[in-house]
């Protein structure tokens, strides 16, 4: 029976990674419709009523988006962008962040952020995809 279990904990290990990355970049990529009205991604992305969001799930410090004027709540955070804070922060960007000028409500649906994370980790800094 022990060895049952090491084996089943084996292949968890194994399968675990895989099952973490169950995203869809190609939903993901219809969940940031919404996100489009004031961000931008890819090679010609600029900075629009948001920052441009290239290359942001690599390393990227919150608050640094060159050429774009951030909120003073913003330029304070002292955050580097990882999975695990954006998902926190777009579920409710103005609770997570009092004083942001996003005014967006927040996307509460796990899965869909899950989605939007693939679509947006796609695009390095240079707004190329990876």
């Amino acid at each position: 029976m022990r060895q049952f279990a090491y084996a089943v904990a084996a292949g968890f290990i194994v399968f675990a990674p895989a099952l973490a990355q169950a995203q869809d970049a190609a939903a993901g990529e219809k969940v940031f419709l919404q996100c489009r009205t004031c961000h931008q991604v890819g090679e010609t992305a600029k900075n629009a009523v948001g920052p441009a969001l290239n290359g942001m799930f690599d390393g990227r410090k919150a608050g640094t988006q060159p050429g774009y004027t951030y909120s003073a709540a913003y330029k304070s955070l002292d955050k580097v962008w990882s999975e695990d804070n954006f998902r926190v922060y777009i579920k409710d960007p103005r609770g997570v962040t009092p004083g942001t000028k996003m005014v967006y409500p927040g996307l509460k649906d796990d899965a869909r952020i899950t989605d939007l994370i693939a679509y947006l980790k796609q695009f390095g800094p240079d707004g190329k995809k990876k």
